[in-house]
């Protein structure tokens, strides 16, 4: 994804990077979940947590237009 002012771009990867931890987390959790591997799932709902945060916190740096383009985007 290109950011819309090119000095954003190196946030914009990393909250991107984040997003897309967080999705394989989300997979992996709801997969667990689906199985009723208690364990499987809490590891993966923790691991949800934390890259969900990372994401949050490099989307705060952002400005507001950046955000609702990646808000927007399919990946989110």
């Amino acid at each position: 994804m290109e950011a819309i002012n090119p000095k954003n771009q190196s946030i914009v990867n990393k909250a991107i990077s984040w997003l897309e931890k967080h999705n394989k987390a989300d997979d992996l959790r709801n997969i667990a979940d689906g199985d009723g591997d208690e364990k499987a799932f809490v590891k993966h709902d923790r691991q949800c947590e934390k890259t969900f945060d990372k994401f949050l916190e490099y989307m705060s740096e952002l400005p507001k237009n950046q955000q609702s383009v990646i808000y927007k985007s399919e990946k989110y």
